[in-house]
């Protein structure tokens, strides 16, 4: 018997793997879960996208169905939560073996459930979030801490704020790095770059930040950084930060408008969505700088190692984590902090020789294979 379950264990493994349908590329959940669904099946494990429904979607049967291989739940996520809530959980219909909510919705189901906790923001710093339906959503992040079988985290930097602010137990939290995919680390072609910095208006070289404009991703300081720079540092390095414009970042937009009116050399570019694109403007950039006061892991991190681009980020949350050494490290507090490791990235050709040689490393360390394949594990340790 033993000897069987065993064979089972280790046997093809059905995992339901939360989508959304209106995902895109942009944020990094939707990175993580696309980089999941592509990796898993060399886990032994076959990935099925799930979706709920949309709210006030009404549908005639309570059955579980299944879309062109995906699975489509009956009802709206907030609807299950709430049936949920009653002890009464969601039936898969056997289909699957274990669900894996990347995304925070997590409800009672008849399999294991997965849950990956990205960070505790929400809880930890809800000043750094907005205020519409805050207590729905903190409501509903705890119940996903509560309900889940097994958690994973990023980084062991994560785990004493889950532990503080969700009330998980320490047992029940694996660790599981996020990855690169392996084509961040193939060369961009010369002529693509040459065509992206063209259509761009960039000149190689520049200072680079990627990420949404919010509070906790610390543009503010990135732009007072780059504004006091020697001018003639300035003069040949541009300041691009790609990203939208996320929630509360009306100063910041205001600000890097400001320095545009005056002449300064800041790009924003709002609308990159294309990953050719954006491993071009990586793979042009002199420094990448990425302060931000928060993270659960902070994939950027490893597409500018992977990219061959020097990185300057923060001493704090899971950042000196990620990077392992690899980047230099800054107190994202002190813009005179930033301003030193900025111009010294610009100008000292040893310290980036070592910066770019030290990333490249970490990238080729951290892949999704592995990802997955410790992810793997844990859907086999709740089973």
């Amino acid at each position: 018997m033993t000897e069987l379950l065993e064979e089972e264990l280790q046997g093809e493994l059905r995992v339901g793997l939360s989508f959304q349908r209106h995902g895109t590329r942009a944020d990094g959940i939707g990175v993580y879960t696309a980089a999941l669904a592509r990796a898993l099946p060399n886990s032994r494990c076959k990935p099925t996208p799930c979706f709920y429904s949309s709210p006030g979607l009404v549908r005639r049967t309570a059955k579980t169905t299944s879309v062109s291989g995906s699975i489509a739940f009956p009802r709206s996520f907030h609807a299950q939560a709430a049936f949920s809530s009653l002890g009464w959980p969601l039936r898969t219909e056997g289909r699957i073996d274990v669900y894996h909510a990347t995304d925070f919705h997590v409800v009672r189901m008849d399999c294991p459930v997965v849950a990956t906790l990205h960070d505790a923001v929400p809880l930890k710093h809800p000043e750094w979030t907005s205020s519409r339906l805050r207590w729905l959503k903190n409501w509903q992040i705890r119940q996903a801490g509560r309900i889940a079988d097994h958690v994973i985290a990023h980084a062991r930097a994560s785990i004493p704020d889950l532990v503080e602010f969700f009330g998980i137990e320490e047992s029940k939290i694996s660790v599981v790095p996020c990855g690169i995919d392996r084509h961040w680390l193939q060369p961009v072609e010369t002529a693509d770059a040459a065509t992206v910095v063209s259509r761009f208006g960039l000149i190689p070289g520049y200072f680079l930040f990627v990420g949404t404009l919010q509070p906790r991703k610390n543009v503010a300081r990135i732009l007072a950084a780059y504004l006091t720079l020697p001018k003639s540092v300035r003069e040949s390095c541009q300041l691009v930060i790609v990203g939208r414009a996320g929630w509360s970042c009306k100063s910041e937009v205001e600000a890097i408008r400001a320095a545009q009116a005056k002449g300064e050399r800041v790009v924003w570019l709002e609308s990159i969505t294309g990953e050719k694109d954006l491993k071009a403007i990586y793979a042009n950039a002199g420094v990448f700088v990425f302060p931000s006061l928060y993270e659960g892991f902070g994939i950027p991190v490893l597409e500018a190692f992977a990219s061959g681009v020097p990185v300057i980020t923060s001493n704090s949350s899971s950042l000196p984590e990620v990077s392992a050494g690899a980047a230099m490290e800054v107190d994202a507090l002190s813009v005179d902090d930033l301003v030193a490791a900025m111009e010294r990235l610009a100008e000292d050709q040893n310290s980036r020789n070592t910066c770019i040689a030290l990333g490249r490393e970490r990238a080729l360390h951290l892949s999704w294979e592995n990802t997955a394949s410790l992810t793997a594990e844990v859907y086999r340790s709740v089973i």
